[in-house]
């Protein structure tokens, strides 16, 4: 997995502004459980590349196919072509381009820190929409949501 190097909001270095979505039906109900659950998913040990996309569940694959349009990946082939763009909106897409790790169960998703309030609404929004969890993995004590809005404690 590949991590950006960025400035958080308080001005320090930080790799990435992290979000993560998951498959309700897979998750744990309690905070706990949950946390025990995330550690063990984000140690990236299935057999595939982290890349594709078919290997996640229907409705993460619809939120992924939604959210590439705003934040598309930097990796993989849904990954913008910068040669056939010029150099000014080839460093603004940049700034969106995200780093996605895609597993079975959940994708994370790494982002520049200076588009870390946009991604955050973005990706709780397309949450709900598409009825998978949200994990806000990059605050201190992070958002974890269900799909109905329920916050797991």
């Amino acid at each position: 997995m590949m991590f950006l190097i960025s400035q958080n909001e308080k001005g320090d270095a930080a790799m990435s502004y992290d979000l993560m979505v998951f498959e309700r039906t897979k998750a744990p109900a309690t905070k706990k459980e949950f946390m025990e659950w995330y550690e063990k998913q984000i140690e990236w040990e299935e057999e595939h590349d982290y890349q594709t996309i078919s290997v996640s569940s229907p409705a993460l694959q619809n939120w992924f196919m939604e959210m590439k349009e705003k934040f598309p990946p930097m990796n993989g082939e849904y990954a913008p072509n910068f040669d056939t763009i010029d150099e000014e909106e080839a460093e603004d897409l940049e700034r969106y381009t995200v780093d996605y790790c895609i597993g079975y169960d959940v994708i994370y998703a790494g982002f520049s820190w200076s588009v870390a309030d946009e991604a955050y609404e973005h990706v709780r929004s397309l949450a709900q929409k598409h009825k998978v969890g949200f994990f806000d993995v990059s605050a201190d004590d992070g958002d974890i949501l269900l799909p109905d809005g329920i916050m797991i404690k």
